[in-house]
């Protein structure tokens, strides 16, 4: 099935009733809900109470389902998001047609945030891997934000964090074997456990750890033939030292 890019008028349309009486009612919208989530997300997590709650009266809830594109590469730029739920990835298209992942985003990371400061299309595409909900803040409003010194720096804090992130993912595809790439996927997103239950299909890990999915099929036979993991469809145990390491 195609992907279809979701129209901004679309969704503005269909929220601002629930987003008024958001911010009248605690109990109306999931308001309360919005401020705790604001409150765990890395960037948002400093601010005031003030700034929190002022970010969710103009926050646009938002569940989108598996593989329905957020937006393309290219188009206009009108909100960045913070992702509740779910995994959403980051791509550009190269000339041949090939996906180059650039991030996974994982709940809690805000995405989208350069059609601020930079230019007003979207350098990037996203797509949901999984189903996900969504915050969406309008542009227009965060420009009003961003005229409060202590939410401007914040902001100017999370761009820098996400700079070393992309100089470090340079770094590792460029000197790090697909091996050690996996791991440190597996590492990143599902933490110390040795029993990992996926989430996300290998096609989409491969794509994140910069590889095919059929050099992941082989790597991953490879490792089974060695005793280091187990990789029973979405199940994964990691055996005997890669159990131990960080």
């Amino acid at each position: 099935m195609p992907l279809k890019s979701m129209l901004l008028e679309q969704k503005l349309q269909i929220r601002p009733s629930l987003r008024k009486l958001a911010a009248i009612d605690g109990k109306c919208g999931g308001f309360m809900d919005w401020l705790i989530t604001l409150a765990q997300a890395n960037f948002f997590k400093d601010l005031s109470p003030e700034s929190r709650k002022a970010l969710a009266e103009i926050a646009i809830s938002r569940d989108v389902k598996k593989r329905e594109l957020l937006f393309a590469e290219g188009d206009k730029g009108h909100s960045i998001y913070l992702l509740n739920s779910g995994t959403v990835q980051l791509f550009k298209t190269a000339p041949d047609g090939n996906e180059i992942v650039i991030k996974l985003i994982q709940p809690g990371e805000v995405f989208a945030e350069v059609v601020l400061v930079e230019q007003d299309r979207y350098p990037v595409s996203a797509v949901a891997l999984t189903d996900c909900v969504l915050f969406l803040f309008p542009r227009r409003d965060l420009h009003r934000l961003l005229e409060r010194e202590d939410f401007r720096n914040d902001f100017i804090a999370m761009l820098m964090r996400k700079q070393r992130y992309l100089a470090e993912r340079i770094y590792d595809l460029s000197t790090r074997d697909v091996e050690e790439r996996l791991f440190r996927f597996l590492r990143e997103h599902y933490g110390t456990r040795t029993d990992i239950r996926l989430t996300l299909s290998k096609k989409d890990i491969a794509a994140a750890i910069g590889t095919t999915p059929e050099t992941l099929s082989r790597l991953i036979q490879k490792l089974s033939e060695k005793g280091v993991l187990s990789w029973q469809g979405k199940e994964i145990e990691l055996i005997g030292d890669k159990a131990k390491d960080e």
